[in-house]
């Protein structure tokens, strides 16, 4: 095996290890779950069993200890799955909300949740999209106001991955500073089960069929002070912290689910047959697959130059909104085309591209819409 320029021999054993179970584990119930709306709980623990959902935490709490190049490794194979909603699934889970609670949660508050959380037995979801906030953190209007000991909780939030059914949420919400925006965010550790919290309902997504995503409602819902995560009025921060490893995660998964569909078109091209010979043939067709073949290995190759820069704590702000934009909407161009090539079969729902076409569309727009992340290189060029 040729080594790559960016990884060690411990970050291929764990491509080898998510690969082996994606296909033992995935392939064969994965369209169930797409018709459920959900990963299986079972899935999630074996999942921890085997340590994917710990790669980045110290082993105190039964993780690996590993680097930003393997949350990357992770996520491509999981984007390589062609089921991106279980992908997503587990990614919230293991970079996106978790991530939280152990970068700003005490010492307390880690030892109560983090070994469930990477052993799956406890499932995690970040809740700060709201119906009129989404790249726009300062803009959420979930409030918190302080009782004595405790925080009470009112507002709504929307397309809240896991929102369903996740054990615990950690939720972004303007307390009263009295200052800027930024300075008004707060993050609260809230319980399934807690008064005043409801799952409003879920909703019905044209992609990621598997994943679970939810509106939530708080309407009085009184935490304790102890579950304030890191600072009152720091949430802000700590959720512009995380971006960076969000887009990361996003990006490498974008380009997993890119070359996924690249290998199965050109399957699909080398042997159908049009007018006596096959696709593969036509020069227009060959070209085109070279083109994004060569545009995908070249985003790959940046996705982990900047996470190997991340894992030496290098400022990557840059460098992870160009590939989140990069990746975002390269992953569509190349869905389009496969979707193309595949000619009718290509729309019909029993066909892998198709649910993979749906499924990339939201990759431009989560995350960190395309517009947004391309305003941030601006102001860094």
């Amino acid at each position: 095996m040729t080594r790559h320029l960016f990884l060690e021999p411990e970050h291929e054993l764990l491509r080898d290890q998510v690969r082996r179970f994606v296909a033992e584990r995935v392939h064969p119930e994965a369209d169930r779950w797409e018709d459920e709306g959900a990963v299986p709980r079972e899935i999630l623990h074996d999942m921890g069993d085997l340590g994917f959902l710990g790669i980045r935490y110290p082993e105190e709490y039964g993780g690996s200890a590993m680097d930003t190049r393997a949350t990357a490794v992770l996520a491509e194979e999981l984007g390589r799955s062609t089921y991106s909603g279980f992908a997503i699934t587990v990614l919230v889970h293991t970079d996106m909300a978790s991530v939280h609670l152990f970068n700003a949660g005490s010492a307390e508050q880690r030892a109560v949740w983090m070994p469930d959380i990477i052993a799956g037995r406890k499932i995690v979801a970040v809740a700060v999209t709201e119906p009129d906030a989404g790249s726009d953190v300062k803009g959420i209007r979930t409030s918190a106001r302080r009782e004595g000991d405790s925080y009470v909780l009112n507002g709504s939030k929307m397309f809240i991955t896991n929102g369903v059914h996740a054990d615990l949420y950690c939720v972004a919400a303007k307390t009263d500073s009295g200052g800027p925006a930024s300075q008004s965010v707060t993050i609260f550790l809230v319980e399934k089960g807690t008064p005043g919290f409801a799952v409003s309902r879920a909703l019905d997504k044209h992609g990621w069929r598997s994943s679970d995503t939810a509106e939530l409602s708080f309407a009085e819902c009184r935490v304790p002070a102890a579950n304030v995560l890191g600072e009152e009025g720091r949430g802000f921060y700590s959720i512009m912290k995380n971006f960076q490893n969000e887009r990361i995660v996003l990006g490498a998964m974008a380009m997993g689910e890119a070359q996924a569909a690249l290998d199965l078109t050109l399957d699909y091209v080398k042997t159908r047959q049009a007018f006596g010979e096959p696709l593969w043939s036509k020069q227009a067709i060959r070209q085109r697959l070279a083109m994004l073949s060569a545009r995908v290995a070249a985003a790959r190759q940046f996705v982990y130059a900047t996470a190997a820069r991340d894992a030496a704590g290098e400022d990557v702000v840059r460098e992870v909104s160009m590939l989140k934009a990069l990746c975002g909407e390269l992953v569509n161009e190349v869905m389009y085309d496969c979707v193309q090539f595949h000619g009718g079969m290509g729309y019909m729902r029993e066909s892998t591209i198709e649910r993979m076409a749906r499924d990339a569309r939201v990759q431009s727009i989560g995350g960190g819409a395309t517009e947004v992340m391309l305003e941030e290189v601006a102001k860094r060029i």
